[in-house]
């Protein structure tokens, strides 16, 4: 894992682009929280993905995936995936008002939370098999409403201007988080034994993964969430918070546990499950991820 950048070694291009995030946040800020969340999704899905390249990335990889789809729905859901991203992004850094939101709709369904409510009484590990997916932190606050103890592995952004203040955002809504590496390793599967819930993602290219099927291509998954499923008994459960169409509230959608099998078929199944779900909301996914590395194909 590359060393973390000093204070002194931040360079100007990320200084000017952690700058330029905070003014669009700090105006987002001045709006009530309604006009405020697709503000920014207007932000990201007009204005930063087709500057940062996003947007082209986003068609790419849909013509790749799903090449029956017409080049104008392809614009529409990479322009709605942007959308969600930057929602997402807003939700995030408006703390106490998204939390609260979560809380008093309760919005967990689905045939695997009365496997979580078990899990919890019990004191039984859980892995949560998360994905770029609606807003996954929608998940984290719906669990904690419960009094689950939830936990989720995080990778630092490349920006540590940036990280100065989104990983005290990330960590307001749910506690513990654990930062990619050695320390936050240990600390991670020490929780996990406690009989803690542990989110995990699986839908990036992992370059020393094994390579499983999305979407009919080969693309490199990683197998640690089934891994550490099968090596504490702990239950592979796939959830996703699904936006709704008012654009602001969420259902979150937790499937019924992945029987224990082997790391690769265990892991299949969860990206089979994202698939059934990007399929039947095309715009809720991050497209702009390099999932399928042309040298696989």
């Amino acid at each position: 894992m590359p060393k973390a950048r000093t204070e002194d070694e931040i360079g100007w291009t990320d200084r000017l682009a952690n700058a330029a995030f905070l003014a669009v946040m700090g105006l987002a800020r001045v709006l009530p929280y309604q006009h405020r969340i697709p503000l920014v999704g207007w932000f990201f899905s007009r204005i930063l993905g087709p500057v940062a390249g996003w947007s082209r990335r986003a068609r790419e990889n849909l013509a790749l995936a799903m090449p029956e789809l017409p080049e104008a729905e392809r614009v529409r859901i990479a322009r709605g995936a942007l959308d969600n991203a930057g929602r997402s992004m807003a939700e995030i850094y408006s703390g106490d008002e998204f939390t609260a939101r979560i809380r008093d709709t309760d919005p967990l369904s689905g045939p695997g939370v009365s496997a979580l409510q078990e899990a919890a009484e019990h004191d039984r590990p859980v892995i949560l098999g998360c994905a770029h997916f609606g807003n996954y932190d929608a998940m984290r606050a719906a669990l904690a409403a419960r009094g689950w103890p939830v936990g989720a592995l995080y990778r630092p952004m490349n920006n540590p201007a940036f990280n100065a203040h989104y990983i005290p955002a990330i960590r307001a809504i749910a506690e513990p988080i654990f930062p990619r590496g050695r320390s936050g390793f240990a600390a991670m599967l020490k929780f996990l034994r406690g009989g803690g819930m542990l989110a995990l993602g699986f839908d990036q290219f992992v370059h020393d993964g094994t390579r499983l099927q999305f979407f009919g291509l080969p693309s490199r998954t990683v197998l640690t969430p089934a891994e550490l499923a099968l090596r504490y008994d702990a239950l592979l459960v796939p959830i996703a918070g699904v936006r709704q169409p008012d654009g602001l509230g969420f259902r979150v959608e937790v499937g019924a546990p992945i029987a224990h099998s082997t790391p690769e078929e265990m892991m299949q199944a969860l990206n089979d499950d994202l698939e059934r779900q990007i399929r039947a909301r095309p715009d809720q996914w991050f497209w702009v991820h390099r999932r399928w590395k042309k040298r696989d194909r």
